[in-house]
């Protein structure tokens, strides 16, 4: 599963912190982050099947990812690549929500996806499942392969994670090694059974509940 912990506004002196893994077929050939020749303000990896990304940033700011939505029964051969997504808002210049805004009547060219766009003044969340676009509030958030923040195991770990991560001077060592991580694999079966409905409340909360905790403590100590 694809895995994406950012934290939005959580520490003045990094305004957005993305740690990501891409899961996918070996055999789909593919670019490590690079400068793109073709496109010289884009920094990001490259699918070689489709020209898309899963994921980049430009030199002006802009951000955008992207996350398939776990469903086979939907999955067709005959829907438009999810990377041309991220791509297209990268070569673009509409912000967040006027980009999702003009997606929303024809994301259904695409097989299920989740999608985050960033400008630097705001981040925004869309998830073809849910077929809203919606702000993305500052703190520490996880998408994997359903809706964002959903608490599957791998996304808790990720968001705390990221929180302690943030605690350090620089956070990339930490977080390279969380995103390392090989606890998560006999995990991987039980997370693609969708928890119950209690089970998935009670986690969520617990999860929100200590976030907000400690962006409360993060804020006290910046006061």
């Amino acid at each position: 599963m694809c895995l994406i912990a950012l934290a939005w506004k959580a520490r003045p002196d990094l305004p957005l912190v993305v740690a990501a893994n891409r899961d996918e077929w070996r055999e789909r050939a593919a670019q490590p982050a690079h400068w793109w020749p073709d496109h010289p303000q884009i920094y990001a990896g490259r699918d070689l099947q489709a020209g898309g990304t899963w994921m980049g940033v430009t030199r002006a700011g802009r951000f955008a990812a992207v996350t398939n939505f776990r469903d086979p029964a939907e999955k067709r051969s005959t829907a438009r690549s999810r990377g041309e997504l991220v791509t297209s808002y990268l070569l673009g210049d509409s912000d967040p929500r006027s980009f999702l805004a003009s997606l929303a009547a024809r994301a259904g060219e695409y097989n299920g996806f989740n999608l985050i766009l960033g400008d630097g003044e705001s981040l925004w969340y869309y998830g073809s499942r849910e077929g809203t676009a919606r702000e993305i509030a500052p703190g520490v958030h996880g998408l994997s392969n359903h809706l964002l923040d959903e608490p599957w195991p791998k996304v808790v770990r990720a968001r705390i994670a990221m929180d302690e991560a943030l605690k350090e001077p620089d956070p990339a060592p930490r977080l390279f090694r969380a995103l390392a991580d090989v606890e998560g694999r006999d995990e991987h079966a039980r997370a693609l059974r969708p928890l119950g409905r209690r089970h998935r409340a009670q986690l969520k909360a617990y999860v929100e509940e200590l976030l907000a905790r400690v962006n409360a403590d993060r804020r006290e100590l910046a006061a």
